[in-house]
């Protein structure tokens, strides 16, 4: 039939002396482990209720750990016939009517019900079953990184950025029924079967979750630099964990559906180098000196460089110090406005030199407004003298 709870939490005390006999999961399987057997703990020589032991199954009577952040699963030719992921210990049971095929725990998403409604075995389960562990911590240790360049459209730069990249991830067994169901292989599902490790190089199941991740980079990278809640700045991902893994998350639930239909979430992504190409590189570098000359660094930036000018053109001597001064202040102004331009709108222009009359225009109107009896002969005498230097 099922299950029944004896107690929650740690085996230990009283009833670690009772549970003279009973089955956890293999000590010796590494962090980056998702299936692995139980295995007979100790042994009651003949005391308890197991009336038929056998390897690597659960019989009529078998007492059974399940501990924090794992999920229990038995099986029967390939059929799902129970599912506890509450921890705790229990004894299995074909007869009594108060056991139970499921019992969820551990924050398990609400999904994990109907996904157990959805592939439950639905005969009478036999005497043996298969019994094997699903990993519900955080799997660390899982590396991405790409061969070539991967570009996507970045909002801050408002330009295509190419760059290559590696890292790790860290994800997490959601929905270990839909785990099991939808893409683990076979091979690890039987009573003498190894551990299925995402780190096992023959793996080609870890393998494929590789190859997807690095094919979704390129949707995580946009989706991230176009996010304005994360700052649209490519700087801050190699620092935000979080962030970028909600990012990648996403893409691979849009591309592949890992949680939908694998009940894996990636959860945190430790992205170690980021190689722009060179189109890239000098992107960053222009809009780097933009940043540096904007706001206020750039108005006392600007203003060191003019006080260093009129110290450089007092020293060279009158002329040349009263010409610097003489056009500077507002071609200064001028350009300090064009650095403190917003980035990707066209600087300001400064406004155009005034080319100087000419002198015998000059005169001709001083002349107009002499016979016009504007100005008398001595105004015009001395004007004239202005005007031609003398």
């Amino acid at each position: 039939m099922g299950f029944i709870k004896a107690f929650t939490g740690a085996l230990g005390g009283t009833l670690a002396d009772e549970w003279k006999e009973f089955m956890t999961p293999d000590t010796n399987v590494p962090a980056t482990a998702a299936i692995y057997k139980a295995v007979k703990n100790s042994t009651d020589a003949g005391r308890g209720a197991n009336v038929k032991e056998s390897t690597n199954v659960i019989t009529n009577g078998s007492k059974i750990v399940v501990p924090e952040g794992t999920a229990l699963i038995t099986m029967q030719d390939g059929a799902i016939t129970g599912c506890i992921t509450e921890p705790g210990g229990f004894i299995y049971s074909s007869t009594d009517q108060n056991s139970q095929s499921f019992l969820a725990g551990n924050g398990i998403m609400s999904s994990l019900k109907a996904s157990w409604e959805r592939f439950k075995f639905g005969g009478i389960p036999a005497t043996e079953q298969t019994a094997f562990y699903v990993n519900l911590k955080e799997i660390p240790g899982n590396r991405f990184g790409t061969q070539s360049e991967i570009y996507w459209d970045d909002a801050y730069l408002n330009a295509q950025v190419g760059a290559v990249t590696r890292g790790t991830y860290t994800m997490k067994i959601v929905d270990p029924i839909l785990f099991i169901k939808n893409f683990v292989p076979v091979e690890y599902l039987r009573p003498e079967s190894q551990v299925f490790d995402f780190a096992d190089m023959d793996n080609v199941a870890g393998e494929q979750l590789f190859n997807e991740v690095v094919g979704s980079l390129s949707a995580a990278f946009s989706n991230y630099t176009n996010d304005p809640s994360k700052g649209n700045r490519i700087t801050k991902i190699q620092g935000d964990q979080i962030g970028f893994a909600q990012s990648l998350s996403y893409a691979v639930e849009e591309g592949y559906r890992w949680k939908s239909d694998r009940g894996l979430e990636i959860v945190k992504v430790a992205i170690t180098a980021i190689e722009y190409d060179e189109d890239t590189k000098t992107l960053l570098s222009d809009v780097k000196k933009a940043d540096a000359l904007s706001g206020a660094r750039g108005n006392s930036f600007m203003q060191q460089s003019v006080a260093r000018g009129f110290q450089a053109a007092g020293e060279n001597g009158g002329g040349a110090g009263l010409g610097f001064m003489g056009m500077g202040i507002n071609s200064v102004g001028a350009t300090m406005g064009a650095f403190q331009q917003p980035v990707g709108q066209p600087a300001a222009q400064p406004a155009a030199a005034q080319p100087a009359e000419d002198p015998y225009e000059k005169l001709g109107k001083l002349k107009k407004l002499l016979e016009d009896g504007v100005i008398s002969q001595e105004e015009f005498d001395e004007a004239k003298r202005k005007v031609l230097g003398l």
